[in-house]
C-alpha cells in the first residue's frame, strides 16, 4: 500500500511489512510517524501486508487497508485500526466498517469489498514476497536492501533506518 501521489523510482523505499491486528505493529506506530514526518516525500513508505495465521481479522484489516487508499484515506486507515489493534481482536469486521465510517469513507463499498474479495491479490501478493525475502513476523523493515526485525524488538530499529535513508539520500546528491 503506497498512497503517494506522484511515486518516485528515484527515492528510497521503505518497505513495512505490517500486519494491523499485530500489538507490535501498533507499537511501531510512532515510529512511521516520525519516519514520514522527518522525510516527508523524500522517503518513500510502503505498507507491505503480512497478516499472520495467529490474528483471526489481519487478513480483513489488510483488504480493508488497500480499499480505504481506493478511496484515498490509506494511511489514516491503518493508523486507526493499528490503534485500536486489541479492539479489532474483539469485534473483526464490525470495528473495520465502524473506523471507515468515522474517516467518512464509503463503509458500504468497504463492506462489499470484504465480500468480493478484490484486494485479495495484493494482500497476497505481499505475503508471497514477504515469504520469498525471509520475512516471518511483523514488523520487517526493508530499505536499502536490508532487512530489520521489529517482531522482537523495536530499539534501535528507528535510528538504524534513518541512518540508511540518510546515506541513500545522500547518494543521490
Amino acid at each position: 500500500m503506497n498512497d503517494a501521489t506522484t511515486p518516485s523510482p528515484t527515492r528510497p523505499v521503505l518497505d513495512v511489512w505490517c500486519e494491523l491486528q499485530c500489538p507490535d505493529c501498533h507499537a511501531a506506530l510512532a515510529d512511521l510517524r516520525a519516519l514520514r514526518e522527518r522525510y516527508g516525500d523524500r522517503l518513500d513508505i510502503r505498507l507491505r501486508h503480512f497478516p499472520l495465521a495467529k490474528h483471526k481479522h489481519a487478513y480483513a484489516a489488510a483488504q480493508a487497508a488497500e480499499e480505504a487508499l481506493v478511496q484515498g484515506q490509506g494511511w489514516p486507515y491503518v493508523e486507526a485500526v493499528l490503534a485500536r489493534t486489541g479492539e479489532l481482536a474483539a469485534r473483526g469486521e464490525k470495528l473495520l466498517l465502524e473506523v471507515a465510517g468515522e474517516l467518512g469513507l464509503d463503509g458500504e463499498e468497504l463492506d462489499t469489498a470484504l465480500i468480493d474479495g478484490r484486494h485479495l491479490l495484493i494482500v497476497d501478493a505481499d505475503e508471497a514476497e514477504g515469504k520469498a525475502i525471509g520475512v516471518t513476523g511483523t514488523p520487517t523493515y526493508v530499505i536499502g536492501g536490508e532487512r530489520l526485525d521489529g517482531g522482537k524488538s523495536q530499539e534501535g530499529l528507528r535510528a538504524r533506518i534513518e541512518e540508511i535513508a540518510d546515506r541513500l539520500l545522500a547518494a543521490q546528491d
